[in-house]
């Protein structure tokens, strides 16, 4: 393994997982990879479901057995079956997180940071090209049901997304938080917000935003969570669109400048 594609897999309950990981999809060997910031920062692992179940940090994002099988594997088959190029995987999200969480100084923010940083010396230390460092981000669910205004939302948003790629992530892979499941409109205005963030921001790419229609599909487990039926669905189509949106940033062997919002039948990317 010569050279990889970096991603940060951060954000709230529906990025973790809460859903079967014996109805995940196997990532074959050699095209996914787990960093293991916290529990095994000396080595890498193939990517398997629970995806980030071992990363807890007692100091920052810390919720043993909660994950129990995520979209990560579903996201990485189909990214790498575009790029073919492997994904090393960083696992950093928390249930019920808010966006205040997550701004620079606090806990989580620190955590990642860390992680994000181990991961690129481990790499660098192993004779392993990055090709590209990215993240992907799902969260909005915790700050709705607490009120949030919609603009107050997207501004610190913004601010993590810009706090983020001044450290070096190159882009982010964003997926649409769903609705709740017995209120359809709670939620839209952090939908909105969202796909306006990837509308205003060349670097902010949505690559789903199929999670509101997994209500009416009957792929929701409870109130806030999918079934694992459900998050494979997205982690696919999310991953086709992070895939389309490398090849064509990587196009020739070199990287090219395109400006666009992404999705899996025509993604764009910076």
């Amino acid at each position: 393994m010569k050279m990889v594609d970096l991603m940060l897999f951060m954000g709230q309950s529906n990025m973790a997982g809460r859903g079967d990981a014996s109805l995940a999809p196997v990532v074959e060997e050699g095209t996914g990879y787990e960093y293991c910031a916290v529990s095994g920062p000396e080595t890498l692992k193939p990517v398997k479901e629970p995806f980030g179940v071992f990363e807890n940090n007692p100091d920052g994002v810390y919720e043993p057995g909660m994950k129990t099988g995520s979209m990560v594997s579903a996201f990485i088959n189909a990214c790498y079956g575009e790029t073919k190029v492997p994904v090393v995987g960083i696992s950093c999200s928390k249930g019920g997180s808010s966006i205040l969480e997550w701004e620079a100084g606090t806990a989580y923010y620190e955590d990642a940071k860390t992680r994000f940083n181990r991961g690129k010396r481990y790499l660098e230390s192993h004779g392993i090209k990055v090709r590209s460092k990215s993240m992907v981000w799902c969260q909005g669910c915790t700050d709705a049901d607490n009120g949030m205004e919609k603009e107050v939302y997207k501004e610190k948003t913004r601010a993590f997304f810009s706090r983020w790629l001044s450290l070096g992530v190159e882009r982010i892979f964003l997926i649409q938080i769903g609705n709740y499941r017995d209120d359809d409109k709670r939620y839209v205005p952090m939908q909105e917000a969202q796909k306006e963030l990837a509308e205003e921001m060349e670097q902010v790419i949505l690559v789903s935003e199929s999670f509101k229609t997994m209500a009416a599909s009957g792929l929701m487990k409870d109130l806030y969570h999918y079934k694992q039926e459900g998050y494979n669905l997205v982690g696919e189509e999310a991953g086709k669109g992070a895939g389309i949106c490398l090849c064509r940033a990587f196009e020739n062997g070199r990287e090219i400048e395109e400006v666009g919002i992404g999705n899996t039948e025509n993604t764009e990317c910076p």
